[in-house]
């Protein structure tokens, strides 16, 4: 909700005389227009139109109200009020009684009492008396914006039918400002996100790109950038049942969020979308989504899916906390055309990774081809030819030698035969690198009380080669077993980052930790893996302190 704003009249003199003529009044209705024309913002016209109603028809106090999209007050601004009256009245109203009334019949009102309307309820104890009264509606055609509220004709008297004729006028005026207000502001939200939106798909595909981020690092950066919501999430769910990753968070409280497990996805589900449509979730289904403490500062989320490939699921998730304005029907079409614009990005990504991937594959399969029937048979008849020379040769010597030859070259075919077999036996798998890492875990901490928590950065799926995400995978499976099974640990913490030139891999837990008193089999093999790329393997362990295993190796 935005601001609630109130301008104080700290003393009744400062109040204007009463109008001594009509024309009195004609010229407070200009002035009022020409500060409206100013169009210094929202939150001023509202101020200024507020202080011209009351001068118009000599009211001791005004207010206007303006109704937000979910039908309640987003701005409530006073005039005549001291700075001890507000303290006292406390929480400024929202629409209910007399303002509630207004809302829903919007019509103008006259009453010579306020306190004998049956729909006046609920003024707190340091309220002013107020008696004469004039509400109008603030509306264009056939849409109302708000409420126009007077009260205390200045003199003791009731206002007129000249009164309530020059404020109809005014809050025309008034109308047709806020009309134009929120026009503006719902056109620069929109130019907002579509500018965000190109810039995102531009860094998805240019691949030249320096900033050092992944893919869903890029959505959630220009996704806030667009939004100014207080938080922006990207879940990741693996398969139907299970749940929901949090594999991006930026803003409030995005550090409870990062690397977690988030909610099993029932209100996801339970809102069935369209793909790349969007919802706006609240109340218990938004605590279902964002179990955890932090999430009672959210208000709602809008949400919408922005990558689908088969039981793989993304969503994108913007949250606003109760002090922001509320989501308009704006903001859900355009996080629609701006998920929109990312899926297709980022199934174009996609499609160039596999293309690259079928490419190295093909040659694999080329080389393993031309191995076997090029190398291998010249090398089996050179094989034939040197056997052959042993009837034309005497002496022990020369045979031995012969025997000698035959055999290494026995032993190189059988080494290319295990090398065609290597080359041909690598699949071509459609999970990026992040996918598999996440299955990974999920595997080795299924059906154990260890909670997972997993950091990625940087272009991971695109940088890092298919020998070293290999590595990569066995080294973290053999930390993750060892994790398990020695250390007592509740929280295992997976953090995998690429940057320019190498690739890290840290796995910390909270367990009993162990002395290094010498190398352990598991360590050592991690150490081979990482020494055979040209990478090292570090740990740093204590008993009672846990464990951290850092992994460092090459993307070349």
């Amino acid at each position: 909700m935005s601001p609630i704003r109130t301008t104080p009249v700290t003393d009744p003199e400062e109040v204007p005389p009463p109008l001594s003529s009509p024309a009195g009044g004609v010229d407070h209705l200009l002035a009022g227009f020409a500060a409206i024309a100013e169009n210094q913002g929202l939150q001023t016209v509202l101020e200024r139109v507020v202080e011209a109603a009351c001068r118009l028809v000599d009211a001791r106090y005004a207010a206007l109200g303006v109704i937000g999209p979910d039908g309640e007050l987003s701005h409530f601004i006073t005039v005549g009020l001291d700075e001890n009256q507000i303290s006292s009245i406390g929480a400024l109203p929202v629409g209910h009684g007399m303002l509630g009334l207004l809302i829903s019949e919007p019509k103008p009102l006259r009453l010579e009492d306020l306190r004998q309307h049956p729909a006046a309820f609920g003024f707190p104890a340091g309220h002013p008396q107020m008696t004469s009264f004039l509400g109008v509606p603030i509306r264009v055609r056939n849409t109302v914006f708000g409420n126009l509220y007077l009260t205390e004709k200045n003199g003791g008297g009731n206002f007129s039918q000249s009164d309530e004729d020059l404020t109809v006028a005014l809050a025309a005026a008034a109308g047709v400002a806020i009309e134009n207000m929120r026009l503006f502001e719902a056109e620069t939200r929109r130019s907002r996100w579509l500018e965000c939106g190109q810039e995102a798909v531009q860094a998805l595909l240019n691949s030249d790109t320096e900033l050092n981020l992944s893919d869903v690092e890029v959505v959630a950066e220009h996704a806030l950038a667009a939004s100014g919501a207080s938080l922006v999430l990207i879940l990741t769910r693996m398969a139907p049942d299970e749940s929901l990753y949090c594999e991006v968070a930026l803003g409030l409280h995005s550090d409870s969020f990062r690397g977690r497990l988030v909610g099993d996805g029932t209100a996801l589900r339970k809102v069935t979308l369209p793909f790349r449509d969007t919802a706006v979730l609240n109340g218990g289904d938004l605590q279902d989504l964002l179990p955890n403490s932090e999430a009672e500062v959210f208000d709602a989320a809008m949400y919408t899916r922005i990558t689908d490939r088969g039981s793989h699921a993304r969503f994108l998730v913007i949250a606003r906390t109760k002090d922001d304005p509320p989501f308009s029907p704006v903001d859900q079409r355009m996080v629609a055309a701006f998920a929109s614009q990312i899926s297709t990005a980022l199934e174009l990504t996609q499609m160039q990774i596999q293309r690259e991937q079928d490419a190295v594959f093909g040659d694999r399969d080329r080389i393993a081809r031309d191995l076997h029937d090029l190398v291998i048979q010249r090398m089996f008849a050179a094989g034939l030819s040197i056997q052959s020379l042993r009837k034309h040769v005497v002496g022990d010597e020369p045979l031995a030698r012969i025997d000698s030859v035959t055999t290494e070259l026995d032993a190189t075919i059988g080494e290319l035969r295990a090398t065609i077999y290597s080359l041909q036996s690598v699949t071509n798998s459609e999970d990026s690198l992040s996918s598999r890492i996440l299955a990974l875990v999920r595997r080795a901490l299924d059906g154990s009380d260890v909670e997972p928590v997993i950091h990625f950065s940087g272009p991971l799926d695109t940088a890092v080669g298919l020998a070293t995400a290999a590595h990569l995978e066995a080294i973290l499976r053999e930390a993750l077993s060892n994790a398990l099974q020695h250390s007592q640990a509740t929280t295992i913490m997976v953090t995998l980052s690429a940057g320019v030139q190498s690739v890290n891999l840290r796995i910390t837990d909270n367990g009993q930790g162990f002395e290094q008193t010498g190398r352990r089999s598991g360590l050592r093999n991690m150490q081979q893996r990482a020494e055979e790329l040209g990478g090292k393997v570090t740990v740093e362990s204590a008993l009672g302190h846990g464990t951290t295993i850092d992994v460092t190796l090459p993307l070349s």
